[in-house]
């Protein structure tokens, strides 16, 4: 017999926990649209206001990644996603975008899973597509870049066609609920490592576990003091490290790695066009807080990744990378290759 979603709802306002099994069951039934829009509503405000558990999140996003499009990467050896809830209200340049080339020149793997603006100016979607580049991939073409350019974006209304079912309820709510932070957690790529920034410091532990229990096998999910979802310059950052299984929880700050402390205003941007132009000036190699950010952010995806022994050694690698304008030219050639696959 299946959990009924009154039963989900009667738990959620007593504060109880819906079970791993029953959550499962429960998400099954909406993504499949057979929750009514106001019966998903109620239940996703309950989640909310109860706080949704490790194994609750877990659940749900085990069942998006049932319902989502996989990309067949058939070596996923330093293979990393860079990924942020959104929501941060920061308003800064296209950070982790920016981080995603410099990783890839660095060495690593990125299969980035992103959409369109959240919380920022310019989401990754949208400065990928003003890059120049085809976002709009079917699951094949995006493993064809991955191999090709050690690049693929997975634009997630591709990817996860079923979340149309439950899109017009989270408009209407327009508050957070548990779909602002599955997306992150719902690789199509199935990358075994990640860079997570995330919108709220309770997050930083909870995803890390989350992730541990959908078998990620490194992972660093991050939270700065001045509200940043990724490495921040402007104070310290919560991280969540999931290595050999197990979840450690410490704080970093940018003067530990020799980088001047610097505040997120400085990395604000008021249009889709200006992101660009500070992307680019990143890549062009052009010193400044823009590119401390994006190499530091980088350097952490290539620890996670593998490639590099720790933060520091990543660091210097992201340095390199930028330096030696190999990070500009793998923007040019993923940007030249998507156009190629939908000639």
């Amino acid at each position: 017999m299946s959990f009924s979603p009154q039963e989900a709802l009667h738990r959620t306002i007593e504060h109880r926990e819906i079970f791993f099994d029953e959550m499962v069951d429960l998400m099954r039934q909406i993504m499949r649209g057979d929750v009514s829009p106001m019966m998903t509503a109620a239940i996703l405000t309950g989640l909310r206001v109860k706080k949704e558990t490790v194994d609750e999140i877990a659940a749900a996003a085990t069942v998006m990644r049932e319902f989502a499009r996989p990309v067949p990467v058939a070596d996923t050896s330093n293979l990393v996603d860079i990924v942020g809830t959104g929501g941060d209200g920061s308003h800064t340049f296209n950070i982790s975008t920016c981080s995603m080339f410099v990783a890839a020149a660095a060495g690593a793997r990125v299969a980035k899973h992103g959409n369109r603006s959240v919380s920022s100016k310019s989401g990754s979607a949208d400065a990928l597509e003003a890059l120049g580049a085809v976002i709009e991939l079917q699951p094949d073409q995006v493993a064809a870049a991955i191999e090709q350019t050690g690049i693929g974006f997975m634009f997630a209304p591709i990817h996860h066609p079923s979340m149309k079912v439950v899109a017009p309820v989270r408009r209407e709510m327009g508050v957070r609920t548990i779909f602002n932070i599955l997306g992150p957690l719902t690789n199509p790529a199935s990358a075994p490592s990640v860079l997570m920034g995330v919108f709220h410091p309770d997050l930083v532990g909870i995803q890390a576990r989350v992730l541990r229990e959908l078998g990620t096998e490194r992972a660093m999910v991050v939270w700065g003091r001045d509200n940043m979802d990724e490495i921040s310059l402007g104070a310290g950052t919560l991280v969540g490290e999931l290595r050999d299984g197990k979840v450690r929880e410490f704080e970093i700050h940018p003067e530990d790695f020799g980088i001047a402390m610097s505040a997120s205003r400085n990395l604000r941007v008021d249009s889709p066009e200006q992101s660009i132009q500070m992307l680019r000036a990143v890549l062009d190699n052009e010193p400044g807080p823009a590119l401390d950010i994006v190499a530091l952010n980088a350097g952490a995806a290539l620890y996670v990744a593998g490639v590099a022994s720790d933060i520091g050694d990543g660091l210097a690698r992201a340095r390199a990378a930028i330096a030696n304008g190999s990070a500009r030219q793998r923007l040019q050639q993923y940007v030249e290759t998507t156009r190629a696959l939908v000639a």
